[in-house]
């Protein structure tokens, strides 16, 4: 086969050696517009896993490219006067001019035909000339931009500034982060050493930091002494190097994330940086570019045709890179938020900073450096107030609120059960409750229970709005307070424009079949347009409803529920008032957020009158509506928390979603913990995370890194009560109570459990 590279860089020449070594006799030609001796990199990071696949692939080159590695197996974080170290994380690198120049010989030692200082003008011309054209032309791809209407590009420009510097002070013992506080803000710098003498130093920063400097209006050599001042305690007299004189300017930048819909077109292939980049952050553009070489070659020559090669490269490559671009996205995310969590301690910092991109998870920190991880859960406990000097998880950690404490920061979420007969809770809820009571969660948070019996969301959800719900609620709670250690919240609410519907397992928030009750909310709109469009309410109406939300707070109260929660979210009545996808008044209660927010803390300030002082309230919102700038989005949520948090609210349940029909939501796991953590650590309001949270290393990776106080989990206490004893027995911690007639099923479980510690779970 008649083969072009077009292209010079690790993707065009891996696989031109690829393909080589699996027919000699292949006519390979790779065409690169600069010297041979160019490169406007510095260095290039390798995980063992990814050079094992390389090696694989061709043990000669892999073997030359390794006696030129330099190896670190901690990474160390600068921050507010503390150096953090961990280890086991092991990396190597080594210089991009390096790493071409011995792909270059490789490549010639098989026979491939590399024409430097050749620049290709018309890739579709190329294309006439030769059997296959493997794109690889890099970031700004000419053959992308050519062919546009085919690979049909997504480039999204990130906010950071960052420029590549070198210099000849060693970080030949760790890979290196620093964070400087400066005049005009924050600004970091990635530092690692890839050859016996010299190390790459990203410096990356904010827009305003750029601005503020005045970088932009710099020469690259008035840059780098800038940026020496910035780091001379790091640098040690050393001085900062660019080698990007191909770079107008000063030679700052703004990462470009690229993703195309194909990869693929006629006899034209995109590889590496023209097909898919990955942020600096995470270390993967080089693995990518090798990976995707070894994939191609390996389908050229087991599938019959150019077309299906191709598809099936799409295909495989596909998901890895969009893995990976996940990761790389979470990871550029917390470096473009850095300054929300610069209030952290520096051990939480150095946590989060670890974990950004979830691609290491807590037990797997563990494995890395056991020493560190314990030493970083003991300072979590002591942070909570624990009152033995245990190292336990960061779920197993007291949290107090009030006078209220929570033997442990895992919650059992609200969940609807559609088993009540009249409003009332049955033997149905006492089983229920009682069994994740017992299971060892430290909050069990009760369904929905509605204020009226037209604010059901359906004929068979529970209420407090008579004495008999009073006295079938006290029944469970106080069974929970005398068997169990568990407390209890009473979550509260209105079904508004989503009531009169059908069960859960019938047809979600579909109307009734007969029988329906007039609905109200916020505006005179649907939920659907099968739904009954709701009435506005009128001022009369919301007198009416605040009332008989006090009312249940009261009977809430005289149940014995040790804390109260408002549920604003998910479309309901007080969340309808909250998005201005529902609110459409144009009274005082419409209109801005300020003005939304004003019947819900209507509703707070008259049911915390009624409160006991000592026990905690909660608030439950949706704080993305998923339909973009015309709902609420993340930054608003921020703004509903301040506003609940200084109205008294003592803590935020941050959720999700379904306000409206329209929503397109982003699942993944753990996907609504990021508008948990924002808040959280934008205002320091207090928060619980939830969505899509299964794995007890999903709730000590949240907890740890500050991304939330509790965590709440929903499905995985259907499927199993016990979940929390289940949890700490895996990981033999024996501090969690169980209820004395199941001990001697807890001995064999913990007889029975490994006693050693747990694997790495994969995240």
């Amino acid at each position: 086969m008649k083969i072009a590279c077009l292209g010079g860089g690790p993707a065009g020449l891996y696989f031109a050696i690829s393909m080589k070594l699996r027919n000699p006799a292949h006519e390979i030609t790779v065409f690169e517009r600069n010297r041979p001796d160019d490169t406007f990199g510095w260095g290039v990071v390798f995980s063992e896993e990814t050079f094992d696949n390389i090696t694989a692939n061709d043990p000669v080159s892999a073997a030359t490219i390794r006696a030129n590695f330099a190896y670190w197996d901690d990474i160390a974080v600068h921050y507010r006067g503390e150096r953090i170290v961990s280890g086991g994380h092991g990396f190597s690198g080594i210089g991009r001019k390096q790493l071409l120049m011995l792909l270059q010989e490789r490549a010639r030692q098989l026979g491939v035909d590399l024409r430097f200082q050749t620049d290709v003008a018309d890739p579709a011309e190329l294309a006439q000339n030769y059997e296959l054209v493997i794109a690889c032309d890099g970031l700004n791809s000419r053959t992308r931009t050519q062919f546009a209407e085919h690979f049909r590009p997504s480039i999204d420009s990130r906010k950071n500034k960052f420029v590549w510097l070198g210099t000849k002070q060693k970080f030949d013992d760790a890979f290196t982060f620093i964070f400087e506080e400066t005049e005009h803000g924050w600004i970091w710098a990635h530092a690692y050493q890839f050859d016996a003498d010299t190390a790459t130093f990203i410096i990356e920063c904010s827009e305003a930091t750029w601005q503020k400097f005045g970088f932009g209006a710099m020469s690259q050599g008035e840059n780098c002494r800038a940026c020496e001042r910035i780091f001379a305690k790091y640098l040690g007299g050393h001085s900062l190097m660019s080698n990007a004189a191909h770079i107008r300017g000063s030679a700052w930048l703004n990462f470009p994330r690229v993703l195309c819909e194909k990869w693929s077109y006629r006899n034209i292939a995109l590889m590496g940086d023209a097909a898919a980049t990955a942020h600096f952050s995470i270390g993967s553009g080089t693995k990518l570019a090798m990976e995707s070489a070894v994939a191609l070659s390996n389908y050229l020559h087991s599938e019959p045709t150019l077309e299906a090669a191709f598809a099936k490269y799409e295909n495989a490559r596909r998901t890895e890179v969009l893995r990976l671009q996940s990761a790389a996205r979470n990871s550029l995310e917390w470096f473009e938020d850095v300054e929300r969590y610069l209030h952290l301690d520096p051990v939480q910092f150095n946590y989060s900073l670890l974990t950004r991109s979830q691609r290491i998870s807590h037990e797997n920190l563990r494995l890395r450096d056991k020493a560190w991880l314990e030493g970083a859960e003991a300072w979590f406990q002591r942070l909570a107030g624990a009152s033995d000097n245990k190292v336990r998880r960061p779920m197993f950690a007291p949290f107090k609120l009030r006078d209220m404490t929570l033997k442990n920061r895992i919650v059992v979420s609200p969940m609807a059960q559609y088993k009540a007969v009249d409003g009332c809770p049955t033997d149905w809820h006492l089983v229920h409750y009682g069994e994740r009571a017992k299971g060892g969660a430290g909050l069990v948070c009760i369904e929905m229970t509605c204020v009226s019996p037209e604010g059901r969301i359906t004929p068979s959800c529970t209420g407090l709005y008579a004495p008999a719900h009073e006295a079938a609620w006290k029944r469970i709670v106080d069974f929970v307070h005398a068997e169990t250690d568990a407390k209890i919240c009473c979550q509260l609410g209105h079904s508004g424009a989503k009531g009169s519907t059908q069960l859960g397992w019938q047809e979600m928030d579909a109307p009734l079949p007969e029988g329906n009750w007039p609905v109200m909310s916020a505006s005179a709109t649907a939920w659907s347009e099968r739904n009954q469009q709701a009435r506005a309410m009128t001022r009369a109406d919301m007198d009416r409803v605040r009332q008989q939300f006090v009312a249940a707070a009261e009977m809430a109260d005289r149940a014995g529920f040790d804390m109260l929660e408002l549920h604003c979210a998910h479309g309901y009545l007080l969340s309808s008032f909250i998005t201005p996808l529902t609110n459409l008044r144009t009274d005082e209660y419409g209109g801005s957020l300020e003005n939304r927010m004003r019947y819900p803390l209507e509703i707070f300030h008259a049911v915390r009158a009624v409160w006991p002082e000592q026990k905690p309230i909660s608030v439950r919102i949706s704080a993305c509506d998923w339909v973009g700038a015309e709902g609420i989005e993340p930054k608003d949520a921020v703004e509903i928390a301040r506003l609940l948090q200084e109205a008294g609210v003592d803590i935020c349940d941050v959720s999700a979603g379904q306000t409206s029909t329209r929503a397109k939501p982003v699942y993944g796991r753990m996907f609504q913990t990021p508008f948990s953590d924002r808040i959280r650590n934008e205002t320091g309001m207090a928060t619980m995370a939830v969505g899509n949270i299964f794995e007890p290393d999903h709730v000590n990776s949240i907890l740890m890194a500050g991304r939330a106080d509790l965590v709440c989990l929903a499905r995985p206490h259907l499927a199993d009560p016990y979940w929390t004893l289940h949890a700490a027995a895996k990981f033999a911690d024996r501090g969690e109570s169980w209820p004395l007639p199941y001990h001697p099923g807890r001995d064999q479980l913990y007889r029975i459990s490994h006693s050693a510690e747990p694997t790495a779970q994969a995240v």
